[in-house]
Formats: C-alpha cells, structure tokens, sequence
C-alpha cells in the first residue's frame, strides 16, 4: 500500500533554490512530502515560476501581511492539511500570532553556523570576522529572530580565495542538500 504523501507549504521571497531542491526530492518515489502550497512576500519572486511550472498551487502576499490576513492563509493552510510550513529565503518575519498557529511546524533555514550571525548578511560577517567555517543551521520558527531549536547544521570550511559570491555559492549548495532531507525526516517523525 502506498502511503499519502504528507503536505508541506514553501515561503519564499526570491530565486526560490531551496524549494527547487525541495521540489525535486518530494518527485522521489520514496520521498514522504510534497510540496502543495507556495507562498511569496513578493509578486515578482523567480521561485513563483518553478512553483508555476511545477503545478503548484502559489498565493502572493500583501506587503503588510496583518492579522486579518494572517488569520485567513492560516486557514488556508489547514484545509490543505499542511504539516510543515518551510521557510525558504522568506525574507518577512511571521507575527507571533501565525508562530503560535503553527507551533513547532515552521521550519526555516539559515546561512550561518547559529547562533552566530542571525539576520542578513550572514556570509560578509563570517568573512570580516576572519572565521574558519560558515555553514546553514536548520531550526524551529520562534518568536525571536533565528534563535528557534536547532534541528540541524552543515559546516563549510571558509578558504582563504573565498569572495562573498564563493562562499555564498558553497553554503547554498549544502542548504539544497540539507534542507530537503531534514524535512522527510520531521514528517516521519
């Protein structure tokens, strides 16, 4: 018997990587989510197109995302039976009010080794800061600023020839990695 895949919703504000990466594990035959629901801060996000291309179902969110709306895509996303809501390059912060809806359901990832370098700019800092090792931490949506439950870390070793572009490049092939992985894991779980 084949059993259903559990659904999962995808929040992205850009090129839209990760869920590319999320998309194409989910394709597997033995993968145990798919991806149902994208959602953007942004009409123009090149991540709408993979969605679109992949038959997706996409909703654009208004620029103020307030609690009204909030509490309407929170039903949305429970009558689409959503298990986990994946943060991917979503460059909005949630209310704790749609953190609370969801508790322990939002995932999100980050290019950095947390709890160092929360927020942006992430790889400049490690640079600047002479580190050894960057990386992307995967962690549980709280209500402070990436500082949710670690669920999981990939190290990347910071080269001496590393520019901003290289390291950027290196750490986003490993979240392409980590983060589809990651996710089978919680929905078995």
């Amino acid at each position: 018997m084949i059993k259903k895949k559990a659904n999962i919703a995808v929040f992205i504000s850009g090129r839209g990587t990760n869920l590319k990466a999320l998309i194409l594990r989910s394709k597997k035959k033995k993968c145990n989510y798919k991806v149902a629901y994208v959602i953007s801060n942004k009409k123009n996000a090149d991540g709408l197109k993979i969605a679109k291309k992949n038959k997706i179902l996409t909703k654009i969110l208004s620029r103020s995302f307030l609690k009204t709306e909030q509490k309407k895509l929170a039903k949305i996303l429970i009558n689409k039976n959503i298990k986990f809501i994946c943060l991917a390059g979503f460059m909005k912060i949630l209310s704790p009010y749609f953190i609370n809806f969801f508790k322990n359901k939002i995932i999100n990832i980050h290019p950095s080794l947390l709890p160092k370098y929360k927020g942006l700019n992430t790889h400049i800092r490690a640079l600047k800061a002479k580190e050894k090792f960057s990386g992307c931490t995967i962690h549980y949506v709280s209500k402070k600023l990436d500082s949710g439950k670690i669920i999981a870390k990939k190290k990347v070793k910071i080269l001496k020839k590393d520019s901003l572009k290289k390291l950027e490049k290196r750490v986003l092939k490993e979240e392409n990695k980590l983060y589809p992985l990651v996710i089978e894991k919680l929905v078995r779980s």
